[in-house]
């Protein structure tokens, strides 16, 4: 069989502001949550998210409220610890 990806909700609206946040919280990266530009750099920190969460089998920070400490955990660094098994250069890949 065949795959797609769709919509997982990280667009927003096509004449969106740069500064606006627009996603889920697991997927936005860091610097966007504080406010800067959504860059390349935050695209790969979402697909890094998107890869974690196929090598588990769930969402980051599923057994996490997503309010305003997890927003401060992320942008202190915390992040989904990589599960026992995965692939080395899937590994290499996410982080």
């Amino acid at each position: 069989g065949q795959w797609y990806i769709s919509d997982f909700g990280f667009c927003g609206p096509a004449d969106k502001h740069l500064r606006s946040i627009y996603g889920n919280l697991p997927y936005i990266a860091p610097e966007v949550i504080n406010g800067k530009e959504y860059t390349f750099k935050s695209d790969i920190y979402s697909i890094g998210m998107l890869m974690w969460e196929i090598s588990s089998g769930q969402q980051p920070f599923t057994y996490y409220v997503h309010d305003y400490d997890l927003v401060i955990k992320i942008m202190n660094g915390m992040r989904p610890q990589i599960i026992q098994g995965t692939l080395t250069e899937y590994k290499n890949l996410m982080v």
